[in-house]
């Protein structure tokens, strides 16, 4: 029961902050969305990954917002990419949502500290 339990409570917290992860990836610069989900699985050591199917249908709809803008590029050599880049109502949605996280994280700091139980 417990492997379910953590199946679901992974699952949820990643839609919670799915868009939020993104967005600031983009913050530093352009990338394209294989980039992203390696960035996410190796800076979450492993414990955060995005299939496919599941991260271009959300950077699609970044881009219907208007949060992101993506571009098609061409290499020599390479396939052609299409690197996102956040626009500017991008970066405020990531000011805001940053904060929200950040009030979110503290107050689950508060309910689960050990004092507290």
């Amino acid at each position: 029961m417990t492997a379910i339990i953590d199946r679901i409570l992974d699952r949820e917290l990643k839609k919670g902050s799915a868009e939020l992860v993104i967005l600031a990836l983009l913050d530093a610069r352009p990338r394209h969305g294989y980039e992203i989900s390696q960035i996410i699985e190796q800076r979450s050591e492993g414990e955060v990954k995005f299939k496919v199917a599941s991260l271009y249908p959300l950077l699609y709809r970044l881009e219907r917002r208007g949060w992101i803008a993506g571009t098609w590029v061409e290499k020599a050599g390479q396939r052609r990419r299409r690197y996102y880049r956040l626009t500017r109502d991008g970066r405020k949605v990531l000011a805001e949502q940053r904060k929200g996280w950040q009030r979110f994280v503290a107050a689950i700091n508060r309910i689960t500290e050990t004092g507290n139980v």
